[in-house]
C-alpha cells in the first residue's frame, strides 16, 4: 500500500507505459497493413507508417487506392489520439513533479537497504510524534511507518524518514530492515495492532528490543507475555507523573530535565561492560576511578542476573556484563564511553550549541 503521492506517481507511470504500448501497437498495425495488404516492402511499409503518424506532410510512398487511403486516415486518427494521450500524461507528470517523486522513491529504497542499527517507530499519531521529537533531539537513527496517508505526509514534512504501510505485516517490517534494527516502538492506536506488531517483530528478529504502548492493564500484561521488553501505558504513566508533579515537583522537574529536551546540560546513559574491551572488570569503583577520570556519576548497576544496585559504593565490584546507568554532561559521558563502551555508542549526547 502506498501514500497518495506514491499512488499518483504509479498511476502516471502505468498510464505512460500504456500509452507507449498503444503507440507501438499502432506502428505495428500500420506496418503490417502496408506490407501484407498493400504488398509493399518492409522498409516502405515502416516508412509510410512513421511519416503518417508523425503527420510531417510527405507524399505517399506508393500510390494508394480508396481502401488504402481510408486505412491511412484511420491510422492518422489513431496516431494523433495515442500521441496526444502520451503528451498529456507526460505534461501532467512534469508539471506535478511526479518524476521527482520517482527519484524520491528510489532514494527511499536505497535508504531502506542501507538501514542498520536503527529504531523503528510504528505509528505517527500523537504518541508517535512525541517519540519522534525525542529521537530527533537525541540524534537517533530512526524510521517511522504508518498506515494513514496524512500521518506519513506529516512525518515527511517534518523531515523524518517515513513509509506508508501496515506495521502488523511481516512484509512491512522486512522492508524496514527489522533484521538490522536494534529497537522497535509500537505506538499504534489499538492494543491489538501493537500486540500483532510485537509478535511479528520478535518472530523476525528475536534479539530486537520491543517497546509497546498499552491502553489498559490487561493489554499491558498480554504485550508482556507476547515478548515486549517494555510496555508503557499513557494513562497509568500519566497518572503517576501527575501525582509526582503534585507531591514532588522539584524532583520531577529535575528528572524531566535529564531525560528529555534538546537544550539540557545533564544526560543519562547506559553502558555495558564488555569483557573483551573494558579494562575495569574485576575492579571496584574506587580502583576504576571512573568518577575522577571522567566526572560522570554512576547512579546504578544492573547485574546480568537482573539484580539492581542503586547508589553503588566505592567498594562495589564491576563484573562482566554489568549495565551501568550513568549521569553527566555530554563530554563526561563521551570520556566514559572511551573507557567502557556503551550499548548504543551512536546515541551519545552531543554538546549543546552556543
Amino acid at each position: 500500500m502506498y501514500s497518495t503521492p506514491e499512488k499518483i506517481y504509479r498511476r502516471i507511470q502505468k498510464e505512460l507505459l500504456a500509452g507507449a504500448i498503444a503507440l507501438v501497437g499502432v506502428l505495428l498495425l500500420g506496418t503490417l497493413w502496408y506490407r501484407f495488404i498493400e504488398g509493399w516492402s518492409w522498409e516502405d511499409a515502416a516508412y509510410m507508417t512513421v511519416i503518417t503518424l508523425a503527420t510531417v506532410g510527405y507524399g505517399e510512398t506508393r500510390p494508394l487506392g480508396d481502401r488504402g487511403r481510408l486505412f491511412t486516415i484511420g491510422l492518422i486518427l489513431m496516431g494523433v489520439i495515442t500521441i496526444g494521450y502520451i503528451v498529456n500524461r507526460f505534461t501532467e507528470a512534469v508539471i506535478q513533479g511526479y518524476f521527482q517523486e520517482g527519484i524520491r522513491l528510489r532514494q527511499q529504497r536505497r535508504l531502506m537497504k542501507s538501514l542498520s542499527g536503527h529504531y523503528i517507530l510504528c505509528g505517527f499519531g500523537r504518541t508517535g510524534q512525541q517519540i519522534a521529537l525525542e529521537f530527533q533531539a537525541e540524534g537517533a537513527n530512526f524510521v517511522t511507518v504508518d498506515l494513514d496517508d496524512a500521518s506519513v505526509e506529516k512525518a515527511r514534512q517534518l523531515g523524518y524518514v517515513a513509509i506508508q504501510g501496515d506495521a502488523t505485516l511481516d512484509d512491512t517490517l522486512l522492508q524496514l530492515r527489522i533484521d538490522r534494527a536494534i529497537c522497535l516502538v509500537a505506538a499504534l492506536p489499538s492494543d491489538a495492532e501493537n500486540l500483532y506488531t510485537v509478535l511479528s517483530a520478535k518472530t523476525l528478529n528475536p534479539q530486537i528490543r520491543a517497546i509497546a504502548r498499552a491502553s489498559t492493564r490487561e493489554a499491558l500484561q498480554k504485550l508482556q507475555r507476547a515478548g515486549a521488553d517494555a510496555v508503557v501505558s499513557p494513562y497509568i504513566t500519566g497518572g503517576k507523573r501527575m501525582a509526582a508533579a503534585a507531591l514532588r515537583p522539584q524532583v520531577l522537574d529535575f528528572v524531566d530535565g535529564i531525560l528529555t529536551g534538546a537544550d539540557r546540560e545533564l544526560y543519562m546513559e547506559e553502558f555495558r561492560l564488555d569483557p573483551a574491551a573494558c579494562p575495569c572488570i574485576g575492579q571496584t569503583l574506587r580502583e576504576a576511578k571512573l568518577r575522577s577520570q571522567t566526572g560522570a556519576l554512576i547512579l546504578a548497576i544492573r547485574r546480568v542476573d537482573g539484580t539492581l544496585i542503586g547508589g553503588p559504593t566505592a567498594d562495589t565490584l564491576l563484573m562482566a556484563g554489568d549495565l551501568l546507568i550513568c549521569m553527566g554532561t555530554a563530554e563526561q559521558l563521551r570520556q566514559l564511553n572511551q573507557i567502557l563502551g556503551p550499548i548504543r555508542p551512536q546515541q551519545l549526547p552531543r554538546p549543546p550549541k552556543h
